[in-house]
């Protein structure tokens, strides 16, 4: 909140003002289905919607320990095949994929879709001290879990002097 008032009157609006009122939306130019989630439609704005929501609902964790960085993605339903890490050029982390909709059969009635379809795509630049070589992930219980070994610290050489006299 903006304890500024704008010498324009009414609402702070620019994105680079520190003091604005706004929070960005990086989505907010994507078609949307109307009525919000719960309201189902067909037709091409549909799908790059609920593409679209697919991108921004991959939530994943990023935690640095003491021997590596770890990234953990929930996705629930998806086979180790479905899914992708890979570590591209400039120490890049990619992890995408694609969940499938289900099949619409002629003598279905939806009364409700929640669940995000399509493809999905997040991208890390790693640190400097990242062992791009050595990442390892596994997917358990819907849970990919990625592990980037890190550089040991090497803590400087001292060599006592002996001071004469």
């Amino acid at each position: 909140m903006s304890l500024i008032p704008s010498i324009f009157g009414g609402r702070r609006t620019n994105v680079f003002d520190p003091f604005s009122l706004d929070v960005w939306d990086p989505f907010q130019d994507f078609p949307l289905i109307s009525g919000g989630t719960n309201a189902v439609s067909s037709g091409p704005r549909s799908e790059l919607a609920s593409e679209t929501a697919a991108v921004a609902n991959t939530r994943i964790d990023w935690k640095e320990t003491p021997e590596a960085h770890v990234f953990k993605a929930d996705l629930p339903g998806l086979k180790k095949e479905e899914v992708k890490v890979e570590v591209e050029e400039g120490r890049v982390l990619q992890i995408s994929g694609e969940r499938s909709r289900e099949k619409e059969e002629k003598n279905d009635k939806w009364h409700r879709v929640e669940r995000s379809s399509g493809k999905f795509l997040r991208r890390f630049r790693l640190p400097e001290n990242a062992k791009v070589e050595q990442v390892k992930a596994s997917l358990e219980n819907g849970v990919l879990t990625v592990t980037v070994p890190k550089e040991e610290v090497k803590k400087p050489d001292v060599k006592a002097v002996e001071i004469s006299g």
